[in-house]
């Protein structure tokens, strides 16, 4: 005799769903009298085994010693630069875990209402050097590497960024978790843990981007601690049924599944002992090998479950966003039902932010967990989801707005489709016609449609346009325009409108944008639910990895002219105020300088020693890092540099000897198949070959393109920078906070009146910043009269005219290989460059005007990082836990058993 199962059972949910307790999970039970009990053996014994956060610089030599022979293998005499790194950062990990064990311990005792920030992305950057500035353990760990015979910049150095990110979405999402930590607020992470990032950018002879491979876990990540009792299981395509029993649910059952495996990575608060989580998911095959289809000799076959399983996880960014989602709610569920609380007072605990569009399928996922699994009814289960989620917008470029195909929602995640045609159905039935919303139609969707919920079981909120059609009745138009599906071939589901739909608040990131956010991609929404449901909560930078961790020395300065720790402003931006008065101090401003000068020397050295290159430090330095996109206009960027050189070589040596000298710099990726933003690094690429071997004007200008942008190289850039540009066109920037990032380190401003440029003004002053171009009512205007009324750029603009002819001329070579890039120009200029530029050139010769008074610029370095306190991230976060979350610091007590009464319920 043997167990036996029934094939047909296989791959069907089995019910109930049980919610199992991980290892992370406990807290002490307690006897009669309330006195909590030791779990295990001699708690004397424990106590005196279990270890402490290291203090003193013979704790941190023993640590690293220990973990080069225990963890490493090595001795003293095999050991180099990496693996001393290695044994380094196991070391600070260990004391990560110590205050990551109390901080989950106490979450767990209080029961606090928590929020979860899901994101697509996490531009974390290095790890060891901001643990160490978190746990203020910097100078204790530099000494003890040093006795035992390393440098600890030589370490920093071998560490790999974490590809786990592309942009600013991603460096927003990793500042905003070190605030919620640094903040002490109960908040964790959701992510990928992909195996190869986006890309590494490299440059090819003729100064086109090549991607390569970017394996940043192949030498592993010391900072994750991989998680193998925690696993779930995600389906994919497969049949959903509904059952006929009036309750709304469906059996999900057959298709694929995967296993999402959890990889924790700890993050650090400033200055507490709270460390909260990042949680990272793996994709892996439920059955790794298909002995079956070996045995018959499809070898490929045997494997191909397999490879499409680890595929999800490969590369930034996958096709299955569900993957990420449905784990990520099937942990926090369990997480939640751990503490004895009833279901319907999920939303009074959990709050869970979606960062953009792309964690928008977690709605119709939780509504599938509350009604298939929870046997909720879907009135009860919309309104949990409906108070659950909060959605920030980050972009009004409808091109840049997700939309997914219909057929294949329908195909590989039926249940999922099923329930966003419940909430637009009533849509369906009346525009569409019962036809197109047939069985014929829902490929794997196995059921007849015909709306029996508009019969005996109709529910009136429980359809969104049926709501619609009441307020504005006969109002087809609206109706169509706020349709969660968007009529085409394919149909399309708007992912953003679903999102906005199932939260319970919306944001914009900057008040530009979520002006824009409410006049226009979501004016319906606003009309139909009200304006209390938009908000703002401009972005914001963590002060510690973007001005101490990044200028050391100019934190420095800055707390010894303020009498203060680094604690006591880095916490509290808003007292770099107290710099003003030190702006008329001529020995401030010329230590101020120095540190801008030693600045620039150390960007020049790491331009030498990664490119060859040889960079002037005597000059102004213009940076434009960013993802290359055509809003962003890099474009302008470069034909500006263009128009210098060719003025440039037009003067007489004595006029061109009165020139300010300036170097600029360019970094950022663009997308592989972004043909047109590939073809601006190759132009950028071939006028810096020109531009840098010219002796007659190379003495006045340089140009670099710095490739494989990173956060590492962003935090050399941006120390050294004088004047950084922001430059999209009016009205498509959500916000930026490269431009915040360049500003705290004392670099001024050049942009257009877009994103969060404009609040920056407001703060530093007008009179400290640089605009030019049109302004955002404009832009309308002037692409329809691009359209309807072009002029000859010949006769709209000179300047531009005579550039573009120099590009088709060849004189940066490229034999016509420009000419798509320079067509977009010419013939419609959407990004309306005709229109700027000769505000632009006029805004460069005024940064010029400015640079060359010295100490005036200085001034105006000085008031610019002063005025900067209201771009922290830590302010952003707290706006959102007090208006959007409504959860509440909880610190962390000493002892890792200590005591606490329960948190009241939020």
């Amino acid at each position: 005799m043997t167990s036996t199962i029934d094939p047909k059972s296989i791959g069907k949910v089995v019910r109930p769903r049980r919610h199992v307790r991980t290892l992370t999970g406990f807290i002490p039970e307690t006897d009669e009298s309330g006195k909590e009990k030791w779990p295990k053996g001699e708690e004397k014994v424990w106590r005196a085994g279990m270890r402490s956060v290291d203090k003193n610089i013979s704790d941190v030599t023993r640590s690293v010693v220990n973990h080069v022979q225990t963890s490493l293998a090595r001795q003293p005499y095999n050991l180099d630069d990496f693996g001393a790194y290695q044994a380094s950062a196991l070391s600070v990990r260990d004391n990560l875990l110590v205050n990551w064990n109390e901080t989950q311990m106490n979450y767990t005792r209080k029961a606090p209402k928590r929020a979860y920030y899901l994101s697509l992305e996490f531009l974390m950057g290095r790890t060891l050097d901001n643990a160490l500035l978190n746990l203020g353990l910097k100078d204790q760990y530099k000494d003890g590497v040093k006795s035992l015979g390393f440098n600890m910049e030589d370490l920093l150095e071998k560490e790999r960024d974490a590809a786990l990110g592309n942009g600013g979405l991603g460096r927003l999402a990793a500042c905003y978790l070190d605030s919620s930590a640094s903040q002490e607020l109960p908040v964790w992470g959701y992510g990928l843990r992909y195996k190869y990032g986006i890309f590494q950018q490299l440059i090819s002879q003729d100064g086109e981007q090549l991607e390569a491979p970017d394996p940043w876990l192949e030498n592993q990540n010391p900072w994750e601690l991989p998680r193998i009792d925690v696993t779930y299981q995600i389906r994919f395509y497969g049949n959903a049924d509904r059952v006929t029993d009036g309750s709304g649910r469906a059996i999900w059952q057959g298709g694929q599944e995967v296993l999402a495996i959890a990889y924790d990575v700890m993050i650090p608060g400033y200055g507490t002992k709270t460390t909260n989580n990042l949680r990272l998911w793996e994709s892996k095959p439920k059955r790794g090998f298909d002995l079956n289809s070996f045995n018959a000799g499809n070898y490929e076959g045997a494997v191909e479950v397999s490879n499409s399983a680890d595929a999800i996880t490969s590369v930034l960014y996958p096709n299955d966003h569900t993957f990420w989602t449905a784990a990520s709610l099937a942990d926090i569920l369990r997480r939640f039902k751990n503490t004895g609380k009833p279901i319907k007072e999920f939303p009074d605990y959990i709050a869970i932010q979606l960062n953009d569009t792309h964690p928008t399928l977690a709605i119709p996922e939780l509504m599938r967990i509350l009604i298939d699994e929870e046997d909720l009814h879907w009135n009860q289960a919309w309104h949990i989801v409906t108070n659950t989620f909060f959605y920030t917008n980050h972009t009004v470029l409808p091109e840049a707005l997700e939309k997914w195909p219909v057929p294949l929602l329908e195909h590989v995640l039926p249940r999922h489709m099923q329930i966003i045609y419940d909430i637009v159905s009533a849509q369906s039935y009346i525009f569409h016609r019962p036809k197109l919303i047939s069985s014929d139609r829902t490929c794997m969707v196995s059921f007849p449609y015909v709306h029996p919920e508009l019969t005996a079981d109709v529910a009136p909120f429980r359809f969104f346009l049926q709501a619609v059609e009441k307020k504005y009745p006969g109002d087809r138009d609206r109706l169509a325009r706020m349709s969660l599906i968007e009529e085409g071939a394919p149909k399309q589901v708007r992912m953003a409108f679903l999102a906005c739909v199932g939260s319970r608040k919306v944001n914009g990131v900057a008040e530009l944008h979520s002006e824009l956010v409410q006049t226009t991609i979501l004016k319906d929404f606003v009309d139909f639910d009200g304006i209390s449901k938009f908000g703002n909560v401009t972005n914001g930078i963590t002060p510690r990895r973007w001005l101490d961790q990044c200028n050391p020395e100019l934190s420095a300065l800055i707390s010894k002219t303020l009498q203060l720790s680094p604690g006591a402003w880095l916490k509290e931006l808003t007292k770099l105020e107290g710099l003003l008065p030190y702006a008329e101090s001529k020995t401030f401003r010329a230590e101020w300088a120095a540190i801008k000068q030693r600045n620039k020397e150390r960007l020049a050295r790491h331009v030498e020693v990664t490119l060859g290159l040889k960079v002037r430090t005597d000059a102004m330095y213009d940076v434009q890092i960013k993802r290359l996109h055509e809003y962003k206009r890099q474009t302008l960027n470069i034909l500006g540099v263009i128009h210098r050189y060719l003025t440039l070589k037009s003067l007489k040596p004595a006029e061109r000897a009165k020139a300010n000298r300036k170097v600029v710099f360019f970094a950022g990726k663009a997308a592989p198949a972004y043909y047109i933003a590939k073809l601006t690094i190759r132009l950028i690429v071939n006028v810096a070959r020109v531009i840098n071997a010219d002796p007659e004007t190379n003495e006045y200008l340089q140009l670099y393109f710095l490739p494989d942008y990173s956060v590492s190289l962003a935090e050399v850039l941006i120390p050294a920078s004088d004047i950084s540009q922001h430059i999209s066109t009016a009205g498509t920037e959500a916000s930026g906070t490269s431009n915040m990032k360049f500003c705290l380190n004392g670099g001024l401003l050049l942009g257009t009146v877009d994103g969060a440029n404009i609040e920056i003004a407001e703060e530093v002053g007008e009179s400290n910043v640089f605009f030019f171009g049109h302004l955002t009512p404009a832009v309308e205007d002037l692409r329809y009269q691009h359209v309807y009324h072009p002029v000859p750029i010949e006769q709209k603009c000179p300047a531009l005219a005579q550039v573009l002819n120099q590009i088709s001329g060849g004189l940066f070579g490229g034999d016509g290989v420009y000419e798509p890039l320079l067509n977009t120009i010419r013939q419609g200029d959407y990004y309306l460059l005709t229109d700027d530029f000769d505000s632009y050139i006029a805004a460069l010769a005024m940064v010029d005007e400015a640079y060359l008074d010295k100490e005036e610029w200085i001034k105006k370095s000085i008031k610019t990082t002063a005025k900067m306190g209201k771009f922290s991230s830590d302010r952003a976060i707290n706006e959102y836990a007090e208006s959007y979350w409504n959860i509440e610091a909880i610190p962390v007590p000493d002892g890792i058993v200590a005591s606490s009464k329960p948190a009241k319920k939020a």
